[in-house]
C-alpha cells in the first residue's frame, strides 16, 4: 500500500470528478483538494481544465495560490490539463486582467489558441513517454506552448504546435485526457509522483 500515492486534483473549478476517476485507474489514491491544508497531505496534484482566469483567481481568494507555488518550487510532482497548462506556464502571452499562474515550467502559453468551445476537436496525439500507441486528445478551448526553455522537454505536437511538455515533476497536456477513458497519461502521472514519493 505504501508504494499507492496520494494524488489530489485541484476542486476549485473545472472537471475534477473526471480526474479523480483516472487517477484511481491508474492506481493512485485520489481526493479534491480546495484548501491549503489539503494541499499540504498529498504527494502529487492535478490542475484541472476549467477556466484559467477564473480558477487563478480563485486560488488566490481560496488562500491556495501561494501554498501551490511553494509545492511546486519544491519539487512536488503537478500535472495540468487545458487551463492547467496555463496556470502551470511561467508565461501567458495574452493574460486577462488579475491573472496570476502558479508557475513550474519554463515555457509560454496562448490562451484559447485553438479556437472557442464551438471549434473544440478531438485527434490522435503521440504522446513522449505513453506507451501503446496515440491517445485521443481532446481540445475544448485549448491553449498550445508558444515556445519552451532549455529545460523543458516537448513530448508532444499536433498541427505543428507543442501541445505537452514536461519540466522535471511537472507534466501539462493542452488536451483532456481524463474525458476519453483512455488513461496512460494519468498512468505516466502516477509514475512520476512514486519516482520522488
Amino acid at each position: 500500500m505504501s508504494d499507492t500515492p496520494l494524488i489530489g486534483v485541484l476542486a476549485l473549478q473545472g472537471d475534477v470528478r473526471e480526474h479523480l476517476i483516472a487517477l484511481a485507474s491508474a492506481d493512485a489514491v485520489a481526493r479534491p483538494v480546495r484548501r491549503p491544508e489539503e494541499l499540504a497531505e498529498v504527494d502529487g496534484l492535478v490542475i484541472p481544465g476549467g477556466e484559467s482566469t477564473t480558477m487563478s483567481k480563485l486560488a488566490v481568494l481560496f488562500g491556495m495560490m501561494e501554498p501551490l507555488r511553494e509545492r511546486v518550487r519544491a519539487g512536488m510532482p503537478v500535472y495540468g490539463t487545458c487551463a492547467g497548462m496555463i496556470l502551470l506556464a511561467e508565461k501567458i502571452l495574452d493574460p486577462r486582467s488579475g491573472q496570476e499562474t502558479v508557475g513550474g515550467i519554463d515555457m509560454i502559453v496562448r490562451r484559447n489558441a485553438f479556437g472557442r468551445q464551438n471549434e473544440s476537436f478531438e485527434a490522435a496525439v503521440e504522446v513522449g513517454g505513453v506507451e501503446g500507441g496515440s491517445v485521443d486528445g481532446v481540445f475544448i478551448r485549448a491553449p498550445w506552448v508558444e515556445s519552451v526553455g532549455a529545460e523543458t522537454e516537448v513530448i508532444a505536437e499536433h498541427g505543428g504546435h507543442i501541445v505537452a511538455v514536461r519540466q522535471k515533476n511537472a507534466l501539462a497536456t493542452s488536451f483532456h485526457p481524463e474525458l476519453t477513458g483512455d488513461h496512460r497519461v494519468h498512468a505516466l502521472f502516477v509514475d512520476m509522483v512514486r519516482a520522488v514519493k
